[in-house]
């Protein structure tokens, strides 16, 4: 792990995750016009897609948030939300780029937490857990507030497989003595791609079916 210890995340690639991840959940917002929600409302969503990974991996390496740390974080977020907002008919005419941007921000945000992770000086599984956390903690807090399914516990998401296969790709790379740098864009784009494909083929994990009433030895069952 020498490659990735005492790495500090530059301030650009965390600008450029929680913009990402803020013009993604404002575009998403944007799609429900039965809310009525006004600018103020997807102001807040987008923001607090752009900032939910990054808040939760850092609550879990016991950290101040890097988004309370700079005057950047909230400026970046709020504009890139009312872009996603105003441009959201445009967009919406491009439905593949609002599933790209949401791959893209899984991706950048698990290579951030999984590096960081790493640089703190987790071991190889803890990280790779920090990292898919960190990768869909801004999907999560966006569908709690429009009030939706949670995606990530959707059939068909793969939104925790994808976070989970690069991350561990990202260790993988770095443990085979690659640099932090490369490992993260490889992480990103093994996220990125499995995303895409689940979306595009319908890739689905085995769905739970609930036991058959009446089977023998089932509770319920005459005996």
């Amino acid at each position: 792990m020498n490659g990735v210890a005492n790495i500090s995340i530059p301030l650009w690639a965390n600008l450029l995750a929680v913009g990402i991840g803020s013009l993604q959940g404002a575009l998403f917002a944007a799609q429900f016009r039965d809310r009525r929600l006004d600018l103020l409302g997807v102001a807040i969503i987008g923001v607090a897609t752009g900032f939910g990974g990054g808040v939760l991996r850092d609550v879990l390496l016991n950290e101040v948030p890097q988004a309370l740390q700079s005057n950047w974080y909230l400026p970046v977020a709020t504009a890139s939300a009312l872009i996603g907002m105003l441009l959201e008919r445009l967009f919406s005419r491009i439905q593949p780029l609002i599933t790209a941007l949401d791959a893209l921000t899984i991706g950048i945000f698990g290579a951030i937490g999984t590096t960081a992770a790493l640089s703190a000086g987790l071991p190889s599984i803890p990280a790779v857990f920090v990292g898919a956390v960190s990768a869909v903690g801004g999907s999560i807090l966006r569908d709690l507030l429009l009030s939706v399914p949670i995606a990530l516990m959707q059939v068909g998401s793969l939104y925790a497989v994808a976070a989970l296969l690069g991350a561990i790709s990202l260790v993988v790379f770095v443990t085979l003595g690659a640099p932090a740098l490369l490992a993260a864009i490889v992480g990103v784009a093994v996220t990125f791609v499995v995303r895409v494909l689940a979306v595009l083929f319908h890739w689905t994990l085995p769905e739970q079916r609930p036991l058959r009433r009446g089977s023998r030895g089932t509770p319920g069952t005459a005996a």
